[in-house]
């Protein structure tokens, strides 16, 4: 709800009507929308490694208060400095989302059910800009605050009660205790014969890592399973940043508008982010349903494809229709929506999901720092140059670039890419770590085994 609240509410806050004290300048609306990329990138470095360092449950429940700060600022003054000073905060909980909270909920999951979960992150993000699309254009200003106020509110309380993740509590030394929780956690006896396997495989990685003096980074840039794992990751992170979605979304009313020349479409702007908001959900809600019976690597490389696709037919329409041929203006708002459903089931997830699946629990708040920065850095990048990349070499060369980005992660993961579904970070590294006349040893095995 923190990034959806703002982008109906811009035009109000410049109305005359604006519930602010005077209308906002357009100098007010660029810092308010820039300054969480910024602070998200500063808040965002150091998180890996609080994480690390005070748990995951700690720095959840401060992420949960830095939400809580935030709708009360706004809801005591909406001047431009108030609001400029609450978006400042949330960079906090904008990027502690994509650094603690897959790692949350990977260290509870069970492993059939860890990429399910961690898809919920993308999912729940979702239902919040739906939330704030539909509030804007029902409810006052004063009563969509106070919506907002309550759900992080709530969201601490509970947590309050929410035990630290197993693994967390196993690096502290709290063997026991750790045993306990995922007991609780799987709904089984503390004596459980498969309790006592994964505790005892969670105390075996602990073990090998202290006995490893390296440092984490040093670790990740001289192991070689460990390496690419960290070069797969970036790729992937970054590729799906730059893959367009968020110019799609931002741009969205300018698609609509060239649209409604060819086709009758008289949606309002509210209307327009509404409906691009229920598509990304719908996205969201089949990535959850599916994730596990797929496994990442065929919903990553069918989903970068139809985003590639959306990119293309936008590339193409714009180009055609700039140089004087008639298209129908239904075309752009289907590639529209293709590239936004497509990046939501599977593209824009998966990428999240890889950090905790590919890393051992020492290394993965790190890692999703380091991600989580360079993901910031390309939304600002994005951000600050399309327009007058636009303007210098034309917007269909702008989306066949996106294009391009997302046809070279589908052939990326098709082939350097391992699937991760229901493996351990063992047996994953270990499939890095074999040559490729291993492989395809292992696959003429699998043949031979196969037939009958």
């Amino acid at each position: 709800m923190v990034q959806g609240w703002l982008s109906p509410m811009i035009s109000v806050l410049q109305s005359p009507q604006t519930p602010a004290p005077y209308p906002y300048t357009s100098n007010d609306i660029s810092w308010v929308t820039s300054v969480t990329y910024i602070s998200a990138i500063i808040f965002g470095a150091p998180m890996g490694y609080l994480t690390d360092r005070y748990g995951r449950k700690v720095m959840t429940l401060i992420t949960t208060f830095s939400l809580i700060l935030y709708w009360q600022i706004k809801l005591l003054c909406l001047e431009p400095w108030a609001l400029i000073l609450a978006r400042a905060i949330a960079g906090i909980p904008c990027s502690a989302c994509y650094i603690v909270l897959p790692i949350y909920l990977k260290e509870i999951s069970d492993i059939d059910l860890r990429g399910a979960l961690g898809s919920l992150l993308i999912l729940n993000r979702n239902i919040g800009y739906l939330s704030s699309y539909v509030f804007a254009d029902l409810l006052k200003v004063t009563t969509m605050l106070w919506m907002g106020l309550l759900v992080p509110t709530v969201v601490f309380f509970l947590f309050l009660i929410m035990p630290e993740t197993p693994e967390f509590l196993v690096k502290q030394g709290k063997v026991d205790e750790a045993k306990t929780v995922l007991a609780w956690l799987r709904g089984v006896s503390v004596v459980d014969h498969s309790l006592e396997q994964e505790i005892d495989n969670i105390v075996k990685v602990e073990k090998q890592t202290k006995a490893d003096t390296k440092s984490v980074w040093r670790i990740i840039l001289k192991d070689k399973a460990t390496f690419k794992a960290f070069i797969i990751t970036l790729v992937i992170k970054i590729a799906q940043q730059f893959d367009g979605y968020l110019i799609v979304l931002i741009f969205a009313g300018f698609v609509f508008q060239r649209a409604s020349e060819s086709i009758t479409l008289q949606l309002s702007p509210n209307k327009q982010v509404m409906m691009i908001g229920l598509v990304q959900l719908l996205g969201s809600i089949m990535a959850t349903c599916i994730v596990e019976k797929t496994g990442r690597k065929l919903l990553l490389v069918s989903t970068s494809f139809a985003v590639g696709v959306g990119m293309l037919l936008l590339s193409a329409w714009f180009y055609l229709t700039d140089i004087g041929y008639w298209l129908p203006g239904w075309l752009p708002v289907f590639a529209m929506c293709l590239c936004i459903f497509a990046d939501a089931a599977g593209f824009q997830p998966i990428s999240y999901i890889i950090i905790t699946d590919l890393f051992t629990f020492q290394l993965r708040g790190t890692v999703s720092s380091f991600a989580n920065i360079c993901a910031k850095l390309s939304n600002f990048v994005q951000m600050k140059w399309f327009t007058k990349l636009c303007e210098l070499i034309s917007i269909h060369w702008t989306f066949l670039f996106f294009a391009v980005v997302c046809f070279f992660a589908c052939f990326y993961t098709l082939i350097v890419f391992p699937e991760t579904r229901h493996k351990s970070v063992e047996e994953i590294y270990q499939k890095l770590n074999r040559s490729k006349k291993e492989d395809k040893v292992e696959k003429e095995e699998d043949m031979i085994r196969a037939v009958p």
